[in-house]
C-alpha cells in the first residue's frame, strides 16, 4: 500500500475518533440520564462517567447493524472512498461540535445521514429510497410514538386508582421482556438474545420456550421492582430510573457508534486485516472519552432548560425512549437519541403541566437545528465531493 493511501486510511481513522467523541461529548453523552439527572436521581458527573461506560458496552456488543446500514445501506451502487469518508465524518463532527458550543442539541443522525447520501450521490451512487423510506419512517413517527407514550404514561402513574407499587413493576416487567430479546454480538453461537440462550437450559424448543424464558425475564424484574418500590417508594423509583438511564445509555452506544465508525465499513474491504470489532472498540473508546469529559455540558442543558422533570415523568420520559431506541437498533436504523428524548420530554410534560412545562421556544430552535442539519449537511456533503472528487 503506497504511502499516501496509508496516510489517508489514518486520517479516516482520526477523523472517525473525533466523531465518536463528539457523540460522546454531545447526543449519546447527554441524553441517556438527562432525565434521571433532572429528576435529581444521580449528580451530572457521574451521569457522564456511567453513561460514558454503558455506551462503550453498547458499541461493543450492539453497534454492528446501524454501523453497516451507514457504511453501505444509504446509496447504492458504489462503496465510499477514504477521501468521501473523511469528508462525511468532517462535516458530522464539525455540526455536532457547533450544537455542544452553542448548547443545542443537533442530531448526529440527521448530519450523518445527509452528508452521507450528499457525498455518495455526488460520487455518481444510486439513491437507495427503501432505506430512505425506512429511515424516514422512525424520524417521522418517533416524535408522535414516543411523545405519545411517554404522555400515557405520564398520566397514568400519579394517579390514585393506578398505585406505583402496582403500575412501575408492570413498567419494569415489560422492559425486562425486552431485554430478554435484545440481540449481543457475543450471543451469536446461541441465538444472539439472552432468551434463545436460556432456551439451550430448557428441554423444549421453539417459539413457546424463547416466550416462557421471555416472561421469566420479566417476571424477575417486576418482582424486584415491586419490593423495591413497596419497601421504599422514593428510593425504589430512583433506583428504577437509574436503570432505565443505564438501559438507554447502553441503547445509545449501540446506535450512535455506528455514525462515527459505519462509513469506515467500506474501507475494511482494503484492509482484510482489521476487524470489523476492533473498529467498533475504537468508537467505543472515542464515545467513552467524549462522555467523560463534555457531556456534562449537554445533560445540563437538556435535563434544565426543556422542562421541569420529576421522577415519575421521568420514568415515562425514558421507557419509550429505550423502546424506539432498541427498534431502531433492530433495524439498523440511524436515529437521533436528541430527537427521541426531546420528544418523550415533551410528552411527560404535557401530560403533568399542559404546555407550562415545556420551552416552546427552546423547542423551536431544536427542530430548526435538527431539520437544518441535515439539509445543510447533504449539501456540504454534495458540494465537497464535487470539489475534491
Amino acid at each position: 500500500m503506497e504511502p499516501t493511501t496509508i496516510l489517508l486510511f489514518a486520517a479516516a481513522a482520526v477523523a472517525s475518533l473525533f466523531m465518536a467523541w463528539v457523540i460522546g461529548a454531545g447526543s449519546s453523552g447527554a441524553t441517556p440520564f438527562a432525565p434521571a439527572v433532572g429528576a435529581n436521581a444521580i449528580p451530572t458527573m457521574r451521569a457522564a462517567f456511567l453513561v460514558g461506560i454503558l455506551g462503550f458496552a453498547g458499541a461493543v456488543t450492539q453497534g454492528g447493524n446501524v454501523s453497516e446500514a451507514v457504511g453501505s445501506g444509504l446509496v447504492d451502487g458504489i462503496s465510499l472512498p477514504v477521501s468521501g469518508v473523511i469528508v462525511v465524518l468532517l462535516i458530522g463532527a464539525g455540526l455536532m461540535a457547533i450544537g455542544i458550543y452553542t448548547g443545542y442539541p443537533i442530531a448526529t443522525a440527521f448530519t450523518v445521514t445527509g452528508s452521507v447520501v450528499g457525498v455518495g450521490l455526488a460520487l455518481g451512487g444510486d439513491p437507495a429510497w427503501g432505506k430512505y423510506a425506512e429511515i424516514g419512517a422512525v424520524w417521522v413517527l418517533t416524535p408522535f410514538v414516543g411523545g405519545g407514550i411517554a404522555y400515557g404514561l405520564a398520566s397514568i402513574l400519579p394517579r390514585a386508582d393506578a398505585p406505583e407499587d402496582v403500575t412501575v413493576p408492570i413498567l419494569a416487567g415489560i422492559v425486562g421482556v425486552v431485554v430478554a430479546n435484545l440481540e449481543f454480538s457475543f450471543l451469536a453461537s446461541v441465538g444472539g438474545t439472552l432468551a434463545a440462550a436460556g432456551t439451550t437450559l430448557v428441554p423444549v424448543d421453539g417459539v413457546a420456550a424463547t416466550i416462557v424464558i421471555s416472561l421469566g425475564f420479566g417476571t424477575i424484574a417486576a418482582t424486584v421492582v415491586r419490593w423495591d418500590v413497596g419497601r421504599d417508594e422514593a428510593g425504589g423509583l430512583r433506583r428504577f430510573l437509574l436503570s432505565l438511564g443505564a438501559l438507554v445509555a447502553f441503547s445509545a452506544g449501540a446506535s450512535q457508534v455506528g455514525l462515527a465508525v459505519g462509513p469506515l465499513f467500506p474501507l475494511l474491504e482494503e484492509l482484510p486485516t482489521v476487524s470489523p470489532i476492533v473498529v467498533l472498540l475504537g468508537g467505543g473508546v472515542g464515545i467513552l472519552v467524549g462522555s467523560w469529559t463534555s457531556a456534562p455540558r449537554m445533560i445540563k442543558s437538556i435535563s434544565q432548560e426543556y422542562a421541569s422533570l420529576g421522577p415519575r415523568r421521568s420514568i415515562s420520559t425514558l421507557v419509550p425512549s429505550f423502546l424506539i431506541a432498541q427498534t431502531a437498533v433492530l433495524l439498523g436504523v440511524p436515529v437521533s437519541f436528541n430527537e427521541i428524548i426531546v420528544s418523550a420530554i415533551i410528552g411527560s410534560g404535557l401530560a403533568v403541566t399542559g404546555g407550562d412545562g415545556v420551552s416552546p421556544r427552546k423547542l423551536g430552535f431544536t427542530v430548526a437545528a435538527w431539520i437544518g442539519s441535515f439539509v445543510l449537511a447533504f449539501g456540504l456533503g454534495y458540494v465537497s465531493m464535487l470539489v475534491v472528487r
